[in-house]
Parts: structure tokens; sequence; C-alpha cells
């Protein structure tokens, strides 16, 4: 995975052009249903606006670091001026023409529980600016490495021809995202993403992996087409190339929340990779990353730099192990950034056994990971665990620890109890194994004064470490 790893994106510029529009969220409570009518009341209670459609591709450009510049059209009117404010306090440079009679595109979606619970769309036309948009994208060219052609059919993508003309005139990369148009129409883009319904709209449907393969490739070959790379769900996606080669890039296992803006985040990884000289697979499977880390998000949502990085190293295995306090924080916070569940669990540790093992995988199954804080060695004879307590020292128990693949970070503390670290990085899950009640638990109300959860674990009998040390004096 480490040959993902982006560079500095500073001085790549991707030019976006496509139908702009604004989502907003009206995020509440649903806790009663309608005496009116048999739906659910939502007491909105936060209001959220958020760059969608083309604009969401040039937040997500400009998020991963790089120069973004945003063709589109938008009316004169708040949702426009929004839109405006939102791109360029993220950085994004809007070219935009206004055009008169025509209200930006708007998207209100209702949101309870992390649930979208209805849609409405506020969509007109958008006039024929063809010309005006050229003209723009002329002038752009000149220090472009990438186009983006957002398509969402909506009016702005009229002549997609003429743009890619223009684009491959000027030597420019072009990678195209498709709605319902014929794909002849984008002849000659260097790389085509459509998803798996509007592939199978352009070409018809298929029954086994090789007619969808034998079909792919001719499509290239028929469009002058560099590569087509086919988002399928939850089976990834399919790259497929003119010179009839075939990858296909299993999908990452996330919980998804909301697939809303995962194919902008597609585009927008496409087109940086493509800037930089990658290759289409190795640009495929960044953006295949980066997809998952965005449906594991609510709502029309980008993937910065930083949190690619770190699910890049991540699934290398590199972030796993011993941990200072301090770097455990920092560690925390990105993986909850891309909606990871920490689970927390603790104790001393002393002589490892097999009710150790079992609760600890028990507990790593709660979440996507695990943290076990143990405590030092004055801490452990604080505990009346006797005179010749511990018997292995703090750094061996917890070399011992790190070494299952159960644990991915392991944390001291020479507190009695470990209620500052739960202050401190506020896991989802406290988890402890043996006899407790869960208000018997230290730390339970922390956890649950923040919302966390805590869970009991099962107990292995016969399994503590007092009555192995009993069993050993006995024998000698």
């Amino acid at each position: 995975m480490q040959d993902l790893l982006l560079p500095s994106l500073r001085d790549t510029h991707v030019v976006v052009i496509g139908d702009v529009m604004l989502d907003r969220y009206w995020h509440g409570e649903a806790r009663r249903v309608s005496q009116e009518a048999p739906v659910p009341v939502v007491e909105v209670q936060r209001e959220e606006d958020r760059p969608g459609g083309a604009s969401n591709v040039a937040m997500n450009v400009a998020s991963l670091g790089a120069r973004c510049t945003l063709v589109g059209v938008v009316g004169d009117d708040p949702a426009g001026r929004i839109l405006r404010g939102l791109l360029e306090a993220a950085g994004v440079v809007c070219e935009f023409i206004t055009a008169q009679e025509f209200t930006t595109i708007l998207k209100l979606r209702l949101v309870s529980q992390r649930q979208q619970l209805i849609r409405a769309d506020f969509d007109s036309a958008v006039p024929d600016v063809s010309s005006q948009l050229l003209d723009r994208l002329a002038g752009l060219f000149k220090s472009a490495d990438v186009l983006v052609i957002e398509d969402y059919d909506k009016g702005t993508i009229a002549h997609p021809e003429s743009i890619i003309a223009a684009a491959r005139a000027a030597g420019i990369a072009i990678v195209v995202d498709p709605k319902s148009k014929s794909l002849a129409r984008y002849a000659g883009a260097d790389i085509v993403k459509p998803n798996d319904l509007e592939f199978r709209a352009a070409t018809g449907q298929w029954t086994t992996e090789e007619t969808f393969g034998a079909q792919a490739v001719l499509t290239c070959q028929e469009h002058s087409l560099g590569a087509l790379v086919i988002t399928r769900g939850s089976r990834g996606m399919s790259v497929v190339k003119d010179d009839q080669t075939i990858e296909h890039i299993p999908a990452h296992e996330v919980e998804v929340f909301d697939v809303t803006g995962a194919g902008d985040t597609v585009a927008a990884l496409l087109a940086v990779c493509t800037a930089v000289g990658w290759d289409v697979g190795r640009s495929a499977r960044l953006a295949n990353l980066g997809a998952s880390l965005v449906v594991a998000k609510v709502g029309t949502a980008t993937v910065n730099g930083p949190e690619l990085a770190h699910a890049v190293t991540r699934r290398a295995g590199r972030d796993r192990g011993v941990l200072s306090r301090v770097q455990l924080q920092a560690t925390v916070a990105a993986a909850r950034a891309i909606g990871e569940r920490i689970v927390f669990t603790n104790g001393c540790f002393d002589i490892l056994h097999a009710g150790h093992v079992s609760y600890l995988e028990e507990a790593r199954a709660l979440g996507d990971r695990l943290i076990v804080a143990v405590n030092d060695d004055a801490s452990v004879r604080r505990l009346e665990k006797g005179p010749n307590r511990p018997v292995n020292p703090l750094d061996r128990r917890m070399r011992v620890l790190a070494g299952l693949s159960a644990v991915d970070w392991v944390v001291s503390f020479h507190e009695d109890t470990p209620e500052a670290l739960l202050e401190l990085l506020q896991p989802d899950v406290l988890a402890k194994g043996g006899d407790y009640t869960e208000d018997a638990v230290v730390g339970h109300d922390i956890v649950q004064r923040y919302g966390g959860e805590v869970k009991v674990l099962g107990l292995v009998e016969d399994t503590s470490t007092t009555a192995i040390i009993r069993r050993i004096q006995e024998n000698e």
C-alpha cells in the first residue's frame, strides 16, 4: 500500500467543469409520528449547507491539497452566493457564469439519527451557455494539468464533444464522470468513470463477468477511451483499458452510512493521480480507498490528504503497537476522523493466559480498533497484588500484548485507574472481562456521560493470573 502515498500536490492544478449545486441538510430528532399521516415528525435542530455535484468534486480536490478552479453555472440568488462562499472559503477558485432567470440547483435532505428520511430537489434546466464556458476554459488550460468533466445531466455539459476537443488540443488530460448520455459523446477522454448502473444503461445488460469485460473493452476501443473505471458498489471497481487489460479492485469492508458524494471523491482522486503521472490502475486503487472513507461519513463529504495518508499506512500495518499517551491521542483522533469505532479495555495482564486472549478477541469484535491500557509496575503493587507482583515488568507485558492480532494499540498508565485516559481518548466502547456489572466497571460514568457504551464480556473459568501462580508454587 505504500505506493499509494501521494506526493505534494501544491503545484498541481485541476480544473473542474460541470453541474454545480448546493446540498442542504436539516438535522433533527424523530421521536413521534404525525397525527395527519403515518410519517415521522422531525424536530429540526440544525441546518447545514455543503457544496454538491461538481462543487463537491472541487472540494475534494482542494481538500487533497491541489489547486482547483471550478467552472459552472449559478443563479443570481442566495443559494448561488452561499455556494460560492463555501467554495472560496475552502480555497476553490470559482469561475461561475451567473445566468439570468435561472435558479441555482438545490437539494434538500432531512436527516435523523444519521439516516436520510427524505430528499427534495429544486432543479431547473441550466441554460445553454456553452460558448461562454469554452471561453473560460481556454484561459484556464494554460496552467491546468487535468480537466474533470462532471456531468450530472442538468445542462451545463450540453456539448461534451467540444469541451473534450478543446482540452485535447491544449494537451490536457481528461477525466469524465458521466450520467445518462451515450458514452460515445465522451470519445477521446483519458478516463471515463461510470457507475455500474450507468454503464449498464449505456451498453446493455450482461450476465457474466466475461460478458461484462468484453463489453467494457469494446466500449474503450470504439470510443477511443484511454480507460474505463467502473465503480460497482460492494464489488469495488473494475479498471478496463483499451489494450484489453482488466483489473478488478475489491471494495474495502466498511460500515456504510451514506453513499452520497462517493463518486465525486473517486473522480477527484482519479484526477489528481493522473495529474502527478500515475497509471490508471494505481490511481483507481487509491480512489477506491478514498471512497471507502467517504461512505462511512454522513452526507456529501470529502476526503483530505492526511486522513487518506493515514488510511494507506494503517492498511500497511505500520501504526499498530505500543504508543505513548500523546501518540495515542493523535492516532485515535485520525482514526475517528475516518469513522473508525474505538474500543478500550484495561488491566494488569501480568501473566497472559487464555482468559485474557478470549476477552481481548471479544472486545476487538466490538469495533474497528482496540486500545489496551496497562497498569505500570507501581500501580500493580498498589492494587494489593502482592509484594512479588508484577511477575513481568511493564515493558514485557506491553510487548506481549502488542503481539496479539486482536490488539491495535497498547498504552501504559501510572494512575490507580484508567479514568484520565478515558477522559482524554473518549473511546466509543469501554469493555471489561470478568464477573462485573456495568455499574461496577471503573470509568463507566465517564463513558456513559459522553454517550459511549460499557460492555462486560465473558469470563473463562479458572484462568486468573493468581490461580496460575498458586499452582506453580504448589507444584514446586
